[in-house]
Formats: C-alpha cells, structure tokens, sequence
C-alpha cells in the first residue's frame, strides 16, 4: 500500500473513532484483535464485547477485505457477551476494520498491517498439517489432518504425528492418496488423519509432523553413489484451548451441531403386541465414544425393550461425523390412546457457544384390543429382550391378569432367559465334543483362538466397521496385516466390492453408510469365502463318509 494511502486510512479510521466516542461515550460495546500483524493467508481472530443482551454484530463490511469465518458466542460474567470470528486477509498492506453495527451501538475501527505471503521452500517432499478448529472447547473432537507431499517415487518411509501434551491423540480411518498441481510442480500426495482431544484448557502444542524415507531408485545412482534419504519436518501448531463454562448441563457433550429424527411412523398397534419405534441420531463432532446413550423412553401404560444402537462414524472435511441409530419394542399393554414420549439430548453448541437441548416430539398411538389377551406381554417381543433386556422398563400401571397376579413379568422374563441359557450351554458342550472327536487336537487347537462367523455377524450388526476388519484379519489363516491384505485374499467378489464400497462410504464420503452396511452383511452372513479355502474346496467337494483305513 502506498504511504499516501495508508495516511487516508489511518485518517479515517482516527475520525471514525472521533465522533464514535464523541456520539457514544458511555458504551459498553468494545472490539479487539487478538494480533495487528499478520501475513497474508493468515488468521486472526477479532473480539467483540458487549452488554446487550441478545444481539449479533453485523460483520458484513468486512466481507470486501476479509474472508470472514463462522463466529462464535460465549455469555461471560455478568451480562457481558462475546463474540469471536477469524478473519483471512485477501490482501497485503494496511487493512481496516470499520466500525461494526452491535444491536444499538457501534465498535470502534481498528487498523490491521498485513504482510506479504510467505513462499514456502518445496523440495522433493514436504508436509502440511490442517487443523479444523485452532480455539476448541476441553473434550472437543478436532479433526487433524496431515498431507504428505512428495514429487518422486518413493521406496519406502515412515510418516508421524507426536502426540502433544495434555491431549489425546489417535489416528483414524485409511490414507488417502492423491495427486495436485502446486507452483507449476505435479505432486503426489498421501493424507493421513487424526483425532485430536484436549483435556485442559489454555495453550496447546500440536508438535510438527515429521517423514523420514527413501526415494526409489534411478539410473546410475548407485554408480555415482547418490544419496536416496528423504525427510521433511511440518510446522507445530497452537491451539488455544476454551474451558468448560461454569454451570452448564452434564454430560458435558460439545458439538458443531445435533440432530434428532424418528426414522418412520410406527403402523397401527394392538394391546399385547410389540411396535417398533426407530430414532435416529447425528452428531457433527463426535466419535461413539464420546457420544452418550439414547434414552429408552418411559410409556405409561405399556412396557419398552431397547436394543443396542448401531454407529457409523465418518469422517467430513477433516471432522468426525457420527450416525446413531437406536431401536425400541413398545408393547401396549391395554388398548386406547398411547403416547410414547420424545427423547432429548443436552449439548454445548461449540459455534455459538451456549447450551441447547436437541428433543423429539411425542409420538400418539391409537391401540385396538388385541384379538387374545396376553399374559406375558414380554413373549410378544422375544427378539427384544435378548437383545437388550437390561434395558425393559415396566410401566407404573402394569397388570397382570388372571390366576397369576402376584407374579411379576419380569420375572417370568428372567426364567425364559435362564431356559434359554442352558439350552445353549448344553448345544454349546455336545457341538464341542463333536468337534473334539472330529478333528486332530493339533488343528483343533490352532483354530480355537480364531473368531468365529457368529462373532463377524454380531460386529456387522452391531459394532463399528474397524472391529469387524479386526474379526477378518484374525479369521484369516495366516492372519492378514490390513484391509488391503483381507480384500487382496477373499475369493468372493460380492465381499471384496461390499468392503471396498463401506470404506469409500466412511473415509472418502462416497456413498450411504447404511446401505454399505446393509450389502456388508449380506455378503458375509455365511462367513469369509478365501481363495486358499476355495482351492482345497473344489479338490474335495464334500468329506469322506468313512475315515480311511490306516496302512492300506
């Protein structure tokens, strides 16, 4: 910017805040930037406070100069409130900040220097690290992503991101490869993410990245003796690490943004038999671990089974996205108007920075009688109750009918559970004897420690798709190293293409996870079909009816 012109703005800028004192001396409106010099690219963060309740700074004058961010709000001591919002100069030179209409007052100009952009030095390799939010609450998921750039074939390497300190770190999901144009150089490029979770507030230290490697080699490199080592060093970043407000709601759940629906209307309902009820949950910023449980509604006048919830986690722009999908067995138990109630689940809205509450609206039933009265309203939903019958919950006005009144339903819920049991103990110890007289003890034993395809079945139904890999490597013979390995090995193409078609839909955000999920199962409902087993399979169709003679 030329002298003269940094003198107008300067110039303005100083009238500006002449009459704004002059019209508004006693106002309790004021805004600051967190530094005054920046390089161009860069992000700063201008502050506004005010005593104003319920208002919101117009930040659209900034728009000509500035690339303006999402801003967020904080009720501090008092009735002062807080707005934040980053800002990334589009331009070098001496930039103002006009002064802001905040509800009935004004905030007062400020002059910000912005330098030139910093050219980077690229080499044959280098690192860039994106963090998805630099002022994160404590026990905020951040989504951290680091890229490895490289412009020659490389032999081999070994890319990692220490953990900082006071803070839990974790890596995500698969890398990602790729390719891009920079400064006229093709590049290609490996993307590996991570989850980042502070545990205090304050400063925090995201140590820089680092790549120790070899490049491939060329021709005459091994006659001249050149040097094939590789290495790169990304920059560390600062994160400045929000508290947890005084007061606000447990557990304490910071999200981007929440979201409750019913996945479809229950149908027509009768006393004595079980509706579904299905709730869906998104979470923007969270993993499974962090989200808590659905709550099994409370139905006067009917009981309630919960199964267990099934999660899918994604990863968006660097930022991990969970899906939560939960079903309930309602069981009328007496015919007329019943209302099941909507759940609701507090969180802290880390944009806006105030608690919220996401709730379902209350859903009404129409029961009919049903056509025979039943005793044990619990057998109409088997299904349910092995499946999560910890979770029943007896409604206040329940009533058993006939001779057997002082019996509790529950209690005939635990017999059946307990019959059940022991029937499957007992299947469970002849199928094992069977097996033990079946085959050599050697083979018996080396097969023991595997998974078994009940336990894959369970993890696709239930578990995350990183457990049932897990299940695959290990029930592969001998156990394979990854994915890739798992896939490379599978003589089935319908179970190759489902996990190729989950992990495009979790990491790269390319399709319906719960299709996947759906296609998943479906391919491996009788198990993994290898390309080793396959082999011995087409040489022996079925086992011999009698075991062969020995010596003959």
């Amino acid at each position: 910017m030329r002298p003269g012109r940094a003198f107008a703005v300067l110039a303005r800028a100083c009238c500006a805040a002449a009459l704004f004192l002059a019209g508004a001396a006693d106002a309790a409106t004021r805004a600051w930037l967190d530094r005054t010099q920046v390089r161009e690219g860069e992000t700063v963060t201008l502050n506004i406070e005010t005593d104003q309740p319920g208002v919101a700074p117009d930040f659209a004058p900034l728009q000509r100069d500035f690339t303006v961010g999402r801003p967020y709000r904080n009720e501090g001591p008092g009735r002062a409130t807080l707005v934040g919002v980053r800002l990334v100069p589009r331009r070098s030179g001496l930039l103002e900040i006009p002064a802001l209409r905040v509800g009935r007052e004004l905030s007062q100009p400020l002059a910000l220097q912005v330098g030139d952009a910093q050219q980077e030095e690229r080499g044959q390799v280098f690192l860039q690290t994106r963090v998805d939010e630099t002022s994160p609450w404590v026990q905020q998921s951040v989504g951290v992503t680091v890229r490895l750039y490289y412009a020659t074939s490389l032999l081999s390497g070994e890319l990692g991101q220490p953990a900082p300190d006071g803070a839990s770190l974790q890596r995500v999901g698969d890398d990602v490869s790729g390719r891009e144009r920079i400064g006229g150089r093709e590049y290609q490029f490996v993307e590996r993410r991570f989850l980042l979770v502070p545990e205090r507030s304050g400063p925090l230290e995201l140590p820089a990245p680092r790549f120790r490697g070899q490049a491939a080699p060329r021709c005459f490199d091994d006659f001249f003796g050149t040097d094939r080592a590789l290495a790169a060093d990304g920059k560390a970043q600062v994160l400045q690490v929000r508290p947890r407000p005084v007061g606000v709601p447990q557990p304490w759940l910071p999200l981007r943004g929440l979201q409750l629906r019913h996945l479809g209307q229950p149908g027509a309902a009768r006393a004595g038999e079980a509706v579904e009820v299905v709730v869906e949950a998104k979470a923007d910023g969270a993993i499974a671990a962090q989200f808590p449980e659905l709550p099994v509604p409370r139905v006067e006048g009917a009981q309630v089974f919960a199964e267990r919830a099934e999660t899918t986690e994604r990863f968006i722009d660097g930022r991990p996205q969970l899906t939560v999908v939960r079903r309930f067995a309602v069981v009328p138990q007496r015919a007329g108007r019943l209302v099941v109630p909507g759940q609701s689940v507090g969180w802290w809205d880390t944009v806006a920075g105030e608690a919220r509450t996401a709730r379902l609206p209350d859903l009404e039933l129409d029961v009919a009688p049903g056509a025979v009265q039943a005793r044990d309203p619990a057998a109409a939903v088997p299904h349910a109750g092995t499946a999560g019958g910890g979770d029943a919950l007896p409604a206040p006005t329940a009533a058993v009918a006939g001779g057997a009144a002082d019996v509790a339903p529950w209690r005939w819920l635990v017999l059946l559970l307990a019959l059940l049991w022991l029937a499957t103990l007992a299947w469970a110890l002849r199928l094992r004897s069977r097996t033990r007289h079946a085959a050599p003890a050697t083979a018996s034993a080396h097969r023991a420690g595997r998974p078994s395809t009940a336990e894959l079945r369970r993890a696709l139904d239930a578990e995350s798709f990183g457990e049932a890999v897990r299940l695959l490597q290990a029930m592969a013979d001998p156990p394979a190293a990854d994915l890739d390995e798992v896939i490379a090995r599978l003589a089935d193409p319908a179970q190759r293409d489902a996990l190729q078609a989950m992990r495009r839909a979790l990491w790269a955000g390319d399709g319906d996870p719960s299709s996947a999920r759906v296609a998943l199962r479906a391919a491996f409902r009788d198990g993994p079909r290898w390309a080793g087993a396959a082999r011995e399979a087409a040489g022996a169709p079925l086992p011999p009816l009698y075991p062969p003679a020995r010596g003959g």
